[in-house]
């Protein structure tokens, strides 16, 4: 059962394989002259997508089509490319594009409404412990 319908995974996709460098499908500088297969980046990426939607391990996702251990590797490759944080970067220019958000031309970052809440300064609170006095 896929994580995402296809509707919305395949643009995801899309997006996603255009940041991605291309790749040989068997590394040939291996000694022995053939390898494994590279597993497919569009197997890797629903598995990831599936260990987001589901809140599961790496290993709860994993099957035939491909291992724990190639997930965490790949995942670990993406990021060291950056493409994580291209990938971040166009959603949040989307999300302003389609919210007519405008960041240059915002009065002060404490008016934004789409600041997280983490951000903000912590409010102080009262303690309810008996005094010491």
């Amino acid at each position: 059962m896929p994580a995402v319908p296809s509707w919305l995974s395949d643009p995801l996709w899309d997006q996603f394989a255009a940041l991605l460098p291309p790749r040989a499908g068997t590394d040939p500088t291996h000694p022995l002259g053939c390898h494994h297969r590279r597993i497919a980046d569009r197997i890797v990426f629903d598995k990831l997508l599936q260990v987001l939607r589901f809140g599961c391990s790496y290993q709860g996702i994993a099957d035939s089509t491909c291992s724990a251990t190639t997930i965490r590797n790949r995942r670990d490759e993406w990021i060291q490319l950056g493409v994580f944080a291209q990938l971040k970067t166009i959603a949040l220019n989307a999300y302003d594009v389609s919210s007519g958000y405008c960041w240059t031309t915002s009065p002060s970052m404490d008016a934004s409404p789409r600041r997280p809440a983490v951000a903000r300064s912590p409010a102080v609170h009262r303690s309810t412990a008996a005094s010491k006095a």
